[in-house]
């Protein structure tokens, strides 16, 4: 397998001045689900707040139906 040069894809206006290496390294170990939700969604939950909240309110419902 051929090693890539990892600066080949860079280009000269990437600039990462006060970038922190591996900032999320600890939070992607633990693990993460990543939903994507479409551009309509995304106007109507612009966050993983609000999504939650949302999701909450539907899985309550649910479960004081089944009782």
């Amino acid at each position: 397998m051929k090693k890539r040069d990892n600066h080949s894809d860079m280009r000269s206006e990437y600039d990462f001045t006060g970038a922190e290496r591996g900032k999320y390294a600890q939070r992607y170990a633990e693990g993460t689900n990543v939903i994507l939700l479409d551009p309509d969604l995304r106007e109507v939950f612009p966050d993983s707040e609000s999504v939650n909240r949302v999701l909450h309110a539907i899985v309550d419902s649910l479960r004081q139906k089944s009782a």
